[in-house]
């Protein structure tokens, strides 16, 4: 017999949106349960150094995660290591299926189910992921010691994987689609100084090549953009830094969306299309996409929906 739950606050996903709004919901004593989904901690898990967290002048993405997981719990935040897989805005309290098959009923929803990597779309890419083909260099670069990688993309999370991948690699070839680069000021003067790094640009990916045994990448087909030109890079590592697109997978059937897919929040609020569901964090916001207004639009939500379970009353 499946396990009910029911939550004045229900708060899907544990990145720096969801754990901030547990830490607001607590404190406001909502008592509030948050299901951290498919990736605990979200996108800071993946990054190393977070150079930009206030108070914070050098901090490791996985260990502030586990502190902001460690001050949501102690602020009374229920934190259960579970994916919410279905949910039902059409009658309240709302009701959502989970993987483990607990269903939580809930009078009011923060989600902060985050961002995920994008992917170029190539079969040939798709056939060597995890074999050379990887999203995340925090996770994949020590593979790769000694060895020459490219790295595609040209905002800030192309450049900043393209750094962090010279502590490991021979060389590392960034190439990009344009001839300048989306990234902030700082990050590109470090990129363009640094002597392991070679930009190449007005290139895109055409083709990830290598072996079948043992399986791994030696190497990538460039496509010049103007001119049509291929060239054959040799590498042992492709890291695809293309940006991300919202988890939306949950609600972009029932709430309303834009921009490719972020849900529609009221002006200067977190609030949805929905009365009593509100959006917090990489789901909603396609402009900044930082950890800090991830945090603060946490912040909102919980005081929010503090606000409208009150006028409920």
């Amino acid at each position: 017999m499946a396990e009910t739950r029911k939550t004045k606050v229900l708060i899907i996903g544990s990145g720096p949106a969801g754990y901030t709004a547990g830490v607001y919901a607590s404190r406001a004593m909502l008592n509030p349960i948050l299901v951290q989904g498919l990736e605990p901690g979200g996108q800071l898990t993946t990054t190393t150094e977070v150079e930009n967290w206030p108070g914070d002048s050098h901090v490791q993405g996985p260990d502030l995660m586990v502190r902001m997981e460690a001050h949501a719990r102690a602020m009374g935040t229920e934190i259960i290591g579970d994916i919410i897989s279905s949910v039902d805005f059409s009658k309240r309290p709302f009701v959502c299926q989970s993987d483990s098959g607990t269903v939580y009923e809930a009078d009011s929803i923060i989600l902060a189910t985050g961002a995920r990597a994008k992917w170029l779309g190539l079969p040939s890419e798709e056939a060597f992921k995890g074999f050379g083909v990887s999203a995340c260099a925090t996770c994949d670069g020590f593979f790769y010691r000694g060895q020459e990688i490219v790295v595609v993309g040209g905002g800030n999370t192309a450049v900043e994987e393209a750094l962090f991948l010279t502590n490991f690699a021979s060389k590392v070839t960034l190439v990009h689609r344009r001839d300048e680069l989306r990234s902030e000021k700082i990050l590109e003067d470090r990129l363009l100084k640094h002597p392991k790094i070679e930009t190449l640009w007005f290139h895109e990916i055409e083709e990830v090549y290598g072996s079948d045994m043992p399986k791994g990448v030696e190497g990538v087909k460039v496509k010049h953009t103007k001119t049509g030109e291929i060239t054959d890079l040799p590498c042992k590592g492709v890291f695809i830094a293309i940006g991300h697109a919202p988890a939306n997978e949950l609600v972009k059937d029932t709430l309303e969306t834009h921009m490719g897919g972020y849900v529609v929040t009221k002006p200067d609020s977190t609030e949805t299309s929905i009365p009593g569901v509100f959006a917090a964090g990489d789901l909603t916001d396609h402009k900044y996409r930082q950890a800090v207004t991830s945090a603060g639009m946490g912040c909102m939500a919980a005081l929010e929906a503090e606000r409208w379970l009150a006028e409920q009353e």
